[in-house]
């Protein structure tokens, strides 16, 4: 599963994925990135935020689900999810805790 497809959810894209997609891609460019997704963000209806916030916690079951095939890139999937979460949305739904995958 391509992250586009992650952050998507079968709904119409976002343009901030773009944004997210090119930090997932080269996570040196985070740091710059932050405040621009995050102003972007602040302009969004309730609806497209809830929509955010859904992609960005896909994003992090994604990453624990495959986290055993690539874990350096599992990690920076659910770093760069939970980071934009706390900022734009002030907490995480899932909080670190660790679940069994079986």
């Amino acid at each position: 599963m391509k992250f586009r497809d992650v952050l998507e959810g079968g709904r119409e894209p976002l343009d901030i994925y773009d944004d997210i997609l090119a930090v997932l891609a080269d996570i040196q460019r985070f740091p710059g990135s932050l405040e621009i997704i995050y102003r972007k963000a602040m302009t969004f209806s309730e609806e497209d935020l809830d929509r955010l916030r859904f992609a960005l916690l896909r994003l992090q079951v994604y990453s624990d689900i495959n986290r055993t095939m690539d874990m350096e890139q599992a990690q920076k999937i659910k770093y760069v999810s939970q980071v934009l979460e706390k900022i734009i949305f002030g907490s995480l739904l899932m909080e670190h805790e660790e679940f069994d995958h079986g």
